[in-house]
């Protein structure tokens, strides 16, 4: 099957637009009053998971060693501050910064008739608007770029995506392949894949270093790759993570697609059969309409050119992780290079802007993960390089999935200097 037909390229026809099913109505979750804090662990989390079971606390980070990020309604804050734990406080009223990070600027289109401004990077957006840039971006370089979709999300919404090219037509390299917006909530991440796009169009025809680069791969870049947790947050719970898929026989709603990938799934420890659970795998491996377009998709750029290199953008944390997430003493066979450019990497991101990434393999620097994206790109993708890249804060700083806006621009900056590096070196 030619590359154009199997992902269902769409430049020249009509735009992409947002389309999918009603979902019923839900209340929406209002966070006024809740208090965020980073919980020192010294290495016992277990400890002060015991003291916080009788908390209605929010989880905002998922089996960390170090540290224990969590939010606490207004009602149960002065019990909680009464444990005397060591905390740090990230957020005084989550609902107000929340509200904050939410005023969207208006977008407006400029079509074909202008490349987009740099504002946009100014605020955060409504799903509809990610659209609409991506479709303004694109139509500013028609002869270098299109809009493909590979498939519907659980609710019906297009998982849309940019492809981009250079010397020697579409198609005709190996692929760097970029997705953001995996975990709902995690939202600086579909602006960082966004400014690098912007800069990988805009820079060609000026930045020697931009077009050796564009000369080199082919792009396929996903920017929300989990359009209904997306939109959800936006609507109805700012901190949601999953997808928006219902199951027979569950109470619960949603499945975390970054442990429903079809490789090493079945490993124990490493996600969770609960459907109530911020790490629900599924009931089967890849069983998800989101992973199923994505395998079909990755399948597709293999068969190709072959995938040079993918990077999966979350938050945060501030890490470069290599494979692999489900085993802790597994590692890629070229894991000495992997990790030689992971570093190189963070070293051009603290030059930039001073920010330090830690780097290293998924599961013995995080955490175990099973039914990864990185995990099933390595295993089975046969990319030369698979990453998960989590990006600002740090663990214990302020901010957490609620960053403000004004963080948007060097976030994005900073990993546009650091992929620069790495595909000059790849």
């Amino acid at each position: 099957m030619k590359l154009s037909t199997a992902i269902s390229l769409l430049a020249g026809a009509t735009p992409l637009v947002s389309a999918a099913a009603a979902p019923k109505l839900e209340r929406k979750i209002n966070y006024d009053g809740y208090k965020a804090y980073s919980i020192a662990t010294h290495h016992n989390p277990a400890t002060i998971k015991a003291k916080l079971a009788k908390f209605a606390a929010i989880p905002f980070n998922l089996d960390n060693d170090e540290h224990l990020d969590i939010a606490i309604p207004a009602e149960e804050v002065a019990a909680f501050e009464a444990l005397g734990l060591e905390t740090q406080l990230m957020h005084e009223d989550l609902g107000a910064d929340i509200a904050e990070e939410g005023q969207f600027a208006a977008y407006n289109s400029v079509g074909a008739q202008a490349v987009p401004s740099l504002t946009w990077f100014n605020s955060y957006h409504a799903y509809a608007d990610h659209i609409t840039f991506f479709n303004d971006l694109q139509a500013s370089f028609p002869n270098a770029s299109e809009i493909f979709t590979i498939g519907k999300s659980f609710q019906g919404r297009d998982i849309f995506g940019i492809h981009i090219w250079g010397s020697g037509g579409k198609g005709s390299k190996p692929a760097i392949y970029f997705h953001g917006t995996v975990h709902a909530r995690e939202w600086i991440s579909a602006k960082v894949v966004e400014y690098i796009t912007y800069h990988l169009l805009t820079q060609y025809a000026t930045d020697a270093a931009v077009r050796a680069i564009r000369d080199k791969f082919d792009f396929y870049i996903l920017p929300v790759v989990n359009p209904d947790g997306f939109v959800y947050t936006q609507t109805n719970d700012r901190l949601w993570r999953k997808n928006r898929q219902t199951r027979s026989g569950a109470s619960c709603v949603g499945t975390d697609q970054n442990r429903n990938w079809p490789y090493q799934w079945s490993v124990s420890g490493g996600a969770s059969t609960d459907p109530c659970s911020e790490t629900y795998k599924g009931a089967a491996a890849g069983d998800t309409p989101e992973i199923k377009a994505l395998t079909a998709f990755t399948t597709t750029l293999k068969n190709n050119k072959g995938i040079r290199l993918y990077i999966d953008w979350h938050s945060y944390g501030q890490y470069i992780l290599l494979p692999y997430g489900y085993n802790c003493a597994a590692r890629a066979t070229n894991h000495a290079a992997q990790s030689s450019l992971a570093s190189g990497m963070a070293t051009r991101i603290k030059q930039s802007y001073g920010t330090t990434f830690t780097t290293g393999p998924s599961c013995s620097t995080l955490y175990q993960t099973t039914g990864s994206a990185p995990d099933y790109l390595t295993g089975v993708g046969g990319a030369t390089y698979a990453w998960t890249i989590e990006l600002r804060p740090a663990g214990s700083s302020g901010g957490g999935f609620v960053l403000p806006a004004g963080q948007i621009l060097p976030s994005s900056i900073e990993q546009w200097e650091g992929i620069k590096y790495v595909l000059a070196q790849v």
